[in-house]
């Protein structure tokens, strides 16, 4: 910890609606202890709230922004898709908050680190294109979950990613040309926005992790799940985890920061 405390990770919720009508905004634990744990930052969860604040100066009170995996895909007329098919389940409140946040985010060099509905959300943002169906396109395998599986047991390894040779992922990697990972995702990035770099690509050819060109700080995301318990065994996501910490504890130096111990203010500037 430095003298200014954790970083402050923000993470956006979804929002779900109970049978009741209760609305309840959420985030899987998972996420939120990946980030305290393996990245050594404070997650903060933010309502997704779409428009009602200044994206802009909601980035400026951060240190890094983790965008996570979810039941909802994005809504197709952000990328000018077909129409879901009825049941397709959307959360339009995340998307108006994750969106904004992600361009607010890149514009001013915060750390981003983004894993499966959060990975797709930083393609469309950047202009890219999704697959909807993955499962059904010709050559492609089916990447959704095993639902017959024990819960924890669908975060296990199921295929492997080459990674791109020279990469962020590659470095992380200790220089491996691939690495298994879990697959539990419908979607999957079609076009890919041209701000982005392929880091990693399975055998059938889906883009399963991507860098953001031209950014000083972490910024890149993933198609698979390495916050869950299981997948943070793996070397390649503890250190995913632990750049994506370093990033953020960079830049709360380079902004400054404000802790209060034992009912007293310090003010640090940068």
């Amino acid at each position: 910890m430095t003298e200014h405390g954790l970083p402050i990770v923000g993470v956006p919720c979804c929002v779900e609606a109970q049978d009741e009508g209760a609305i309840f905004h959420k985030v899987g634990e998972k996420y939120l202890m990946a980030v305290a744990r393996a990245s050594h930052c404070m997650p903060l969860t933010i309502p997704a709230l779409g428009d009602w604040y200044d994206p802009y100066e909601l980035v400026a009170k951060l240190d890094g922004l983790m965008l996570t995996g979810s039941p909802s895909n994005v809504e197709p007329h952000h990328y000018e898709g077909e129409a879901s098919r009825p049941g397709t389940h959307h959360d339009p409140v995340r998307d108006a908050t994750t969106l904004p946040l992600i361009t607010a985010a890149l514009e001013i060099g915060l750390p981003l680190f983004a894993v499966c509905r959060g990975h797709q959300e930083l393609n469309v943002a950047l202009g890219g294109t999704l697959h909807q169906y993955v499962q059904e396109l010709e050559g492609k395998q089916d990447h959704r979950s095993d639902k017959t599986r024990p819960h924890d047991e669908r975060y296990l390894e199921c295929h492997s990613v080459t990674l791109t040779p020279g990469g962020v992922l590659q470095t992380l990697s200790g220089g491996e040309t691939s690495v298994m990972v879990n697959s539990l995702h419908e979607q999957a990035i079609d076009r890919i926005a041209d701000r982005l770099e392929i880091e990693a690509i399975s055998d059938d050819g889906v883009i399963e992790a991507v860098s953001v060109k031209g950014t000083e700080s972490f910024a890149l995301s993933v198609q698979w799940h390495p916050e869950h318990p299981l997948a943070l065994e793996w070397p390649l996501s503890r250190a995913m985890f632990a750049a994506f910490g370093e990033a953020c504890k960079q830049r709360q130096a380079s902004r400054g920061g404000t802790v209060r111990r034992g009912g007293r203010g310090r003010n640090h500037a940068a």
